[in-house]
């Protein structure tokens, strides 16, 4: 598989690519906090012992934070860099979220597991100590907040407009 002008070598030990509208923008070695917790409300009948009632409530997803990255992309360091003009006149108080795939291939280059982040959106990430020597990775840290979560193993996330039920951001 190529991405713009350079072939993409598939390692799958610790490898996670991400995918921002239909394009691998990067590649991390470390991915943490995919969750969702559903809040739930415990009821008990009058009578009844030995069972109680479970009334399910709203998702509420944890931020996830990928470590130790790199990219040559410039649309996806535009876009982690939107956060510095949220709410300003230069950003006009949008920051654009899209859908995101993070994605891990087997040895033939086929896709074995996607999380599909929706409508992501980056809220933190830093830098490793840049040193003349070293020999470090290019984001050190990147946390992406998201609104819904889809899990499979197909790409293609990245390029549906958003799935949300206040429509009010334009789709990705």
């Amino acid at each position: 598989m190529t991405n713009g002008n350079r072939t993409l070598n598939y390692v799958t030990t610790n490898r996670f690519y991400i995918e921002v509208g239909g394009t691998i923008a990067a590649e991390f070695t470390e991915c943490s906090g995919i969750s969702v917790q559903v809040k739930k409300e415990v009821y008990f009948e009058g009578g009844v012992n030995e069972q109680q009632r479970i009334r399910l409530g709203h998702a509420e997803f944890a931020d996830v934070t990928l470590k130790r990255g790199i990219t040559d992309n410039m649309g996806f360091w535009e876009w982690t860099s939107q956060v510095f003009t949220e709410g300003t006149n230069q950003g006009g108080g949008k920051t654009s979220r899209h859908n995101v795939n993070i994605l891990v291939f087997d040895q033939s280059g086929k896709i074995m597991q996607s999380w599909t982040l929706i409508g992501a959106v980056p809220v933190a990430w830093k830098v490793p100590a840049l040193q003349a020597s070293g020999n470090t990775v290019v984001i050190e840290e990147l946390t992406l907040a998201y609104e819904g979560l889809k899990v499979g193993n197909t790409s293609g996330g990245g390029r549906e407009a958003l799935v949300r039920s206040n429509s009010y951001f334009p789709s990705a």
